[in-house]
């Protein structure tokens, strides 16, 4: 078989589709509902996928006593009946954040046994639900995420801080449910499926204590305003194990995701080999990483012979510091890493992007490299090195024609990576 480069093009874009397709809301939802309630069902969500998850269990229960409100990205917005859909900033939050917040507090408020709430919870609900713990404002709130997204702390560490300067994230929100049965419906985007870390987690017990806070805070040199500090040092902490109790149900995950992409892969002749769905770290060098990987199977046949791909997920990090930046997201600079360190190998081609369909906060999801990524860009005058280290990898990616544009995809089960080796 003959892998030229467009059909090498089209099977990663295949591969990349079969992954975000594998995370549908409205069949995810369908698949996992509860039991109905004896009295109502009030339904409550964050995250770039919660209105079409909404959307869905409406439609599903026209004869139950439905209402409720989710909150969702700008842009992520569909129709959901009974339900209320709020559109709010990500990943900074804004005002509508805060509104959306104290909306869901307000939904859950004196409910009874018999009542049921449903959370529909997925990535980027951090950011879109914002209710400042103690004297903490919004912009107290912005300062602090900007500050975050800045470290290159993980997004398990990111959520550890923002549930503790939150009265609605780690399990705040569930515990205002009660008594109600609460179920919560999660479409993962983080490294091993933790609930309590997807959209920080607002109807689950949270592990994280004020001490491993403070610990990031220190390890990543995040400096805090008063505020902020003086939450930390009320000594408030978040829900434990003991103290809540909820039904959570993982409807959709990155694990998942690369099973469909694997399937996808094997379906045009290649073996497929996932490496995980949990692989973090910052995204330049994670790209070096994997180069070296891809370069052993093309040359060595390890840890897999052509025609081969190589797939993972996880979610990389991008650490800007003090430098000057340009536009790029963790999978545009991953894949700059990755096309600097193969140094325009051939047989070699490789698609990064996020399911959710936004890198960042730009508008791709991702791109593609191929064995004359780097060859394209000199004749355009551009330095692949020069952009990596000024954080530019989307111009880079853009002036050669090369960003995967899906639009908003109204699901989210974090980064996909597939490298093909022929």
């Amino acid at each position: 078989m003959v892998w030229t480069d467009q059909k090498a093009r089209a099977v990663l874009h295949q591969i990349f589709d079969a992954a975000v397709e594998s995370a549908n809301p409205q069949r995810a939802i369908l698949k996992n509902l509860p039991d109905k309630p004896r009295g109502r069902c009030i339904v409550v969500g964050a995250g770039k996928a919660s209105a079409a998850m909404a959307a869905a269990l409406d439609s599903a229960w026209p004869d139950v006593d439905v209402s409720g409100v989710v909150v969702t990205r700008y842009g992520h917005a569909v129709p959901a009946g009974r339900i209320r859909i709020i559109e709010a900033s990500h990943p900074v939050p804004d005002a509508m954040s805060q509104t959306a917040a104290a909306d869901l507090l307000q939904a859950v408020r004196e409910l009874t046994p018999d009542d049921l709430v449903i959370a529909l919870i997925s990535g980027g609900g951090s950011a879109l639900l914002v209710a400042p713990a103690g004297g903490m404002t919004l912009a107290d709130k912005q300062s602090v995420n900007r500050a975050l997204l800045a470290s290159g702390a993980t997004i398990s560490e990111m959520n550890a801080v923002r549930k503790h300067l939150s009265r609605i994230k780690g399990g705040r929100l569930g515990l205002a449910a009660r008594p109600a049965k609460v179920v919560t419906l999660v479409i993962s985007d983080v490294p091993g499926d933790d609930p309590a870390s997807i959209a920080s987690g607002p109807t689950i017990a949270d592990q994280s204590t004020i001490d491993e806070v403070r610990g990031i805070l220190s390890r990543y040199r995040i400096v805090l305003p008063d505020t902020a500090r003086a939450v930390l040092d009320s000594g408030d902490e978040t829900p434990k194990p003991a103290d809540l109790e909820s039904d959570v149900r993982i409807i959709a995950a990155p694990s998942l995701a690369l099973e469909s992409a694997a399937k996808a892969a094997a379906s045009a002749g290649l073996q497929p080999l996932v490496l995980g769905d949990a692989i973090e770290g910052e995204a330049r060098e994670l790209g070096t990483v994997m180069a070296g990987i891809a370069l052993s199977a093309k040359i060595k046949g390890l840890p897999v012979r052509g025609p081969a791909v190589l797939l993972s997920g996880g979610e990389g990090t991008v650490s800007i510091g003090r430098e000057a930046a340009g536009r790029g997201g963790r999978n545009t600079e991953f894949l700059l890493g990755l096309a600097v360190a193969l140094k325009g190998h051939a047989g070699i081609w490789a698609v990064a992007g996020d399911t959710d369909g936004i890198d960042g906060t730009e508008d791709a999801a991702g791109a593609v490299v191929t064995p004359d990524t780097l060859e394209r860009g000199l004749k355009k005058g551009l330095d692949a090195r020069a952009h990596l280290a000024s954080h530019d990898s989307y111009s880079f990616f853009d002036e050669i024609g090369d960003l995967v544009k899906t639009g908003p995809t109204l699901t989210n089960v974090n980064d996909i990576r597939a490298i093909l080796i022929v």
